[in-house]
């Protein structure tokens, strides 16, 4: 039996439920749970586990036993060989025939390269990236700020595409290499939605709680940038707390995020950083996904009626994640035809982001099994993100 199905049977017992109270309960199918406890299944969808600890009482991460994400989809591993081999060896010196790369040519790349970051443009980014980080660790002490924006939108970049080893590589050196705290404070976010992605919700949020902390400011003679750093900290916070059926500190945290929304004002990206853009929209954004995550599809749905869509930037950190929840949603709700509609939208803007989203498999599924038939279009969808059907 895994540490999964000990730790559920364990449980379950002590709260003297059966296995149908339990499936009752947290609306978990009978079959799995039995699955879990007889050892048929090592695990479940992170989901799947929230749901039963959330009816146990219990944190989440008291019946994973281990992450509980899926690892990136076929094909992808190839795609990012020469991008990991550049962070994960980087070369001592350059080759002898090589120019040797400057500050301002590096920087002048990096810029160039921005609208594929912000566009998810991956076949791009795959080509680009290698001779660009091979370059920025030649320069030395005097490209450290330059070196340290590449590697975290790197990490960033290779958390959003499932090459984990790789992101945590990126991330500790661009921490490595941080000359302040709001520097650092950038890496860290992305490393708490990398610990979230893995299904280490203990570790996010306990770095999360940590960095929220000591990054507070006082409201009253805040910065942008201060107030910015400090509420995506809350964010992650909440994120981690809401799916490690902690609801009450997700609440506390998201109240203190929209208190520092309030005090901005309006959406703001410290130096023009869209990863961190935050504001009003953000938290209402991550208050949907926080109803997505406790199974609230009403919530979420009247949520996104209050969120001005068409201003938003169509990047995965926002338009895509929101249009997936408010497409579960619809799924959940039985608005099969919206629902899908969702889902098209996104692909037609991020067609390269929306695969490697196992969220986005969940959706269709849903969709396809609340469908009598299935029309071309979800076939080839389905197809497209790896979707067996």
């Amino acid at each position: 039996m895994s540490e999964t199905g000990k730790s559920l049977r364990d449980i379950r017992k002590r709260r003297g439920l059966s296995q149908a109270e339990l499936s009752r309960a947290s609306g978990v199918s009978l079959s799995v749970i039995r699955k879990l406890e007889q050892g048929e299944r090592k695990s479940a969808r992170l989901e799947t586990l929230r749901k039963l600890a959330s009816s146990l009482r219990v944190p989440t991460m008291r019946l994973a036993g281990g992450s509980n994400e899926d690892g990136p989809v076929e094909g992808t591993e190839e795609r990012w060989e020469d991008v990991r081999r550049a962070l994960e060896h980087p070369p001592a010196v350059p080759e002898l025939d090589d120019d040797m790369p400057t500050v301002d040519g590096v920087r002048s790349a990096l810029l160039a390269s921005a609208p594929f970051f912000q566009k998810d443009k991956f076949t791009e980014l795959a080509h680009v990236l290698p001779p660009m980080l091979r370059d920025a660790e030649a320069l030395g002490p005097e490209g450290r700020a330059v070196r340290v924006r590449l590697l975290q939108l790197a990490g960033w970049l290779m958390v959003q595409t499932r090459q984990f080893e790789a992101a945590e590589v990126a991330l500790q050196r661009a921490l490595d290499d941080a000359s302040d705290r709001m520097e650092a404070a950038s890496t860290v976010n992305t490393q708490c939605w990398l610990l979230l992605r893995q299904g280490r919700l203990d570790e996010a949020l306990d770095l999360a709680v940590r960095w929220a902390d000591d990054t507070e400011p006082r409201i009253s003679r805040a910065t942008p940038d201060e107030l910015s750093t400090w509420g995506w900290m809350l964010l992650r916070v909440s994120a981690a707390a809401v799916r490690n059926s902690q609801r009450g500190q997700a609440a506390d945290a998201l109240k203190f995020a929209k208190s520092a929304a309030v005090a901005l004002g309006r959406e703001y990206a410290p130096q023009s950083d869209f990863l961190r853009t935050f504001g009003p929209t953000t938290v209402i954004l991550k208050s949907a996904e926080n109803a997505s995550v406790v199974d609230r599809p009403d919530v979420v749905l009247r949520l996104a009626d209050t969120i001005p869509a068409t201003g938003l930037r169509p990047t995965s950190n926002n338009r895509n994640r929101h249009f997936l929840d408010v497409s579960d949603a619809f799924a959940k709700t039985g608005q099969y035809p919206e629902a899908f509609s969702k889902l098209s939208d996104i692909q037609a803007s991020s067609p390269e982001w929306l695969p490697n989203q196992s969220y986005a498999r969940t959706v269709l599924g849903r969709i396809v099994e609340g469908r009598r038939t299935l029309t071309p279009e979800m076939r080839q969808m389905a197809e497209d993100i790896h979707l067996e059907i």
